[in-house]
């Protein structure tokens, strides 16, 4: 029975972690590029006090094991990059990447660092940025005096000018793709580092060699269905609660034991 309370225990636990995955998953329904999370259970260790094929008399052998276990834990939580809704915005600095890939961002410390999120916008010096102001990379600059920016799918950036109606190109957008893009460290601000389970990033022009290729004047939307994390939460809750009886169950029969006389 001591060893029931502890495996309920694990299991409290467990679905705490489930519940803080659905909760981030929903408080970040409406957030540009968010890929939601899905919390991953493992069993833990067994105590075979039998094991399968046993011998059990001269001529018979247990045709299966007795094996107790020791409850549950989270083994990890993965994020599923699957397509989210495209929300058409018009903003010729909106991106969205049709497929697989991310926008390469230069960071503070000059790391590079991977999002999904296309809400760019420009800053003082006319540079393509995120909206924590971290620039693109490669560097994209827009003259002060672009009147049009058009972003193709290839990743092509022109501009026209009142006095060059004709397009130039100023730049080229770039998109990195991972072998395990699970495998990416979320840092906040939508933005991801490599790791070594995601692999080195294959660089590249948009919709080559298995890269998305880019839509200008839209977003995409966070991956989030908001009613499967609503049956999720309940599941959860349910798991919790009955878990929580399993320990009563448990409290209830030692004191039963220990009045015993």
């Amino acid at each position: 029975m001591l060893r029931s309370l502890h495996i309920a225990a694990s299991g409290m636990s467990a679905q705490e972690a489930h519940l803080e995955g659905i909760s981030n998953n929903i408080a970040n329904a409406n957030t540009t590029g968010y890929k939601k999370q899905r919390v991953e259970f493992q069993d833990l260790l067994y105590q075979t006090v039998r094991a399968a094929g046993t011998q059990t008399s001269a001529t018979a052998t247990a045709p299966s094991g007795l094996q107790i276990g020791s409850g549950v834990r989270v083994a990890g939580m993965a994020r599923v990059f699957s397509q989210g809704a495209t929300l058409v915005t018009n903003n010729q600095l909106d991106l969205t990447i049709e497929g697989s890939g991310f926008f390469v961002i230069q960071q503070a410390n000059g790391s590079p660092a991977y999002t999904r999120a296309g809400s760019f916008q420009l800053d003082a010096q006319g540079q393509i940025v995120t909206a924590e102001g971290y620039p693109l990379e490669p560097a994209v600059t827009i003259p002060q005096d672009a009147a049009g920016v058009t972003i193709g799918a290839d990743g092509t950036v022109s501009v026209t000018t009142t006095n060059q109606p004709q397009p130039t190109q100023v730049g080229q957008l770039t998109i990195a793709t991972f072998v395990n893009p699970a495998g990416l460290e979320a840092v906040g601000h939508n933005l991801f580092t490599q790791t070594a389970a995601s692999g080195d990033p294959q660089v590249g022009a948009p919709g080559s060699e298995g890269r998305g290729a880019i839509l200008q004047g839209a977003l995409e939307r966070a991956n989030v269905d908001v009613v499967e994390e609503m049956v999720g939460l309940i599941a959860a809750q349910r798991s919790y609660e009955i878990n929580s009886k399993v320990i009563t169950a448990a409290d209830d029969m030692l004191r039963a034991a220990t009045q015993l006389r």
